[in-house]
């Protein structure tokens, strides 16, 4: 069965499929960065919302700024913006297909169409998935990035903007002008504080043009934080046949674990659909529960992915079988991350550590570790160096969490220990892998990455713990230094 509206009544008994009828629904949310996380996590939660009778003047708008969303764009549109979503689970896989998205508008370079949308009154609520790295902040300050070309060129050019955020600024001064009003800005992305670095961003880029503008901005709109959970795989051919399994022809599946979380500050100013009663959270303490998360779950990717890449363990649920990685990983998480975690209602860091290894180990969910160590600039510097820095800051233990680091340079060295080229995998491969290949011979050149590592190259325990756990990996192989660290006491 070719998936579109024209077949979803052919579709096999076993499949969820939409119950409301997709041709009423009217907008409500443009969501710019249509890709598997988002069609997994926010569109599903409108979805099984709208599977109540609720949310229907709330569907979704795709949207995209960059030239790679086209194809995406395309393969959505020849299946009218339907999604199959398989759940991964050893005790048995099933299939649902998504219907709250009706549309995914051009990609353009002057985003006209995108700011005309988000322009329109209907629309209430402009949310994002652009990764940790697309919100244009300065890896070191945590501030805006005002220097970046992009920037430079929005600023220049209010009207035709090149990225999201000056497309909101355009768009949200059209609505000022029409009184249409304010939008809130939804960011989804895995950030500490996320809707603040979402202000950040369009307040502070709307200033560079309009400071008046910008003031209305900060001062009508909302930008509420939030913390979403779900691991989402890439899609490939083994899941497109996957979906064929289920008896549905889908170019662009999706599989998942069976888990999601969503944690959100009540704060919209142009109303919200009622996602608490599709499983979501509302919360006036957003960041105990992202700190969990983007501390436990997030910086324990690059815990076990970069050690991964250099073993050739093409998996997470590998790497969480191989002995030596999940040793590591259960003593770096219960000696030196959870130490600087606090609980949530119902959960303890150390009830979290057991939750995330359970999901880590599962078998079903071919997690790629290749994907989950892409980025590391941003996701080391998001996720890892703030709880370095807290250990510091309190006389904490250092040594794991040094040892991470060794083992992200030595991956960026681009070889396996088996000899095995590792591909580009970051924005700013080519200079991580010359720092890499410094640190060979001297391991601080590794740390004296300003843009990434800010002061801690001055720190003398940290840099200290990081030249040892560097040399030995290269003196003696990236096992024996993980065997050593889980035997230290």
């Amino acid at each position: 069965m070719r998936l579109s509206d024209a077949t979803l009544g052919q579709t096999p008994d076993r499949v969820v499929r939409p119950v409301y009828d997709r041709a009423s629904l009217t907008p409500g949310i443009v969501h710019i960065g249509i890709g598997n996380f988002h069609r997994a996590h926010q569109a599903w939660y409108l979805h099984r919302l709208m599977q109540t009778g609720e949310a229907h003047d709330w569907a979704i708008i795709g949207a995209g700024v960059r030239d790679y969303d086209a194809k995406m764009r395309e393969k959505l549109l020849a299946q009218d913006c339907l999604t199959t979503l398989i759940e991964l689970d050893p005790g048995g896989t099933s299939a649902e297909i998504v219907g709250s998205m009706i549309d995914y508008l051009p990609i353009e370079d002057d985003n006209r169409t995108l700011i005309a949308q988000m322009a329109a009154p209907e629309i209430r609520i402009v949310a994002l998935t652009v990764t940790e790295g697309g919100y244009y902040i300065d890896p070191v300050s945590k501030g805006f990035d005002a220097e970046h070309p992009d920037i430079v060129h929005d600023a220049r050019n209010p009207g035709t903007p090149k990225t999201a955020f000056g497309a909101m600024v355009a768009a949200l001064k059209r609505r000022r002008e029409s009184g249409a009003g304010p939008f809130t800005g939804q960011s989804c992305d895995n950030l500490q504080g996320n809707g603040d670095i979402l202000r950040q961003t369009v307040v502070s880029l709307a200033r560079l043009s309009d400071p008046d503008h910008a003031a209305w901005i900060d001062a009508n709109c909302s930008f509420p934080n939030s913390m979403v959970d779900c691991i989402v795989p890439a899609t490939g051919p083994v899941e497109i046949a996957l979906a064929q399994k289920f008896g549905i022809d889908d170019q662009v599946p999706v599989t998942h674990e069976n888990f999601r979380q969503w944690v959100i500050e009540d704060s919209f100013c142009a109303g919200r659909p009622a996602w608490d009663r599709a499983g979501a959270t509302f919360s006036d303490d957003v960041h105990a529960y992202e700190m969990m998360k983007l501390r436990i779950l997030n910086a324990g990717h690059q815990v076990i992915a970069n050690p991964g890449e250099v073993l050739s363990v093409e998996s997470i649920a590998g790497c969480m079988g191989h002995p030596l990685i999940s040793a590591y990983f259960r003593k770096v998480q219960t000696e030196e991350i959870a130490p600087h975690v606090e609980a949530v209602p119902g959960m303890t860091p150390a009830q979290y550590i057991d939750v995330i290894e359970r999901r880590f180990g599962n078998t079903e969910i071919v997690d790629t570790t290749r994907r989950v160590a892409f980025d590391g600039s941003s996701r080391h510097t998001g996720f890892v160096l703030p709880i370095v820095r807290d250990a510091l800051a309190t006389g904490a233990p250092v040594e794991g969490l040094a040892l991470v680091e060794a083992i992200w340079a030595r991956m960026c060295e681009g070889t396996r220990e088996d000899g095995s080229q590792i591909a580009p995998n970051d924005p700013f491969w080519d200079s991580l892998a010359v720092a890499a290949r410094e640190a060979c011979d001297r391991p601080n050149a590794w740390l004296e990455q300003r843009q990434i590592y800010g002061d801690l190259a001055d720190d003398r325990r940290f840099a200290q713990a990081f030249d040892r756990w560097l040399r030995q990996i290269w003196s003696t192989g990236c096992e024996a230094a993980l065997r050593t660290y889980t035997e230290m006491r």
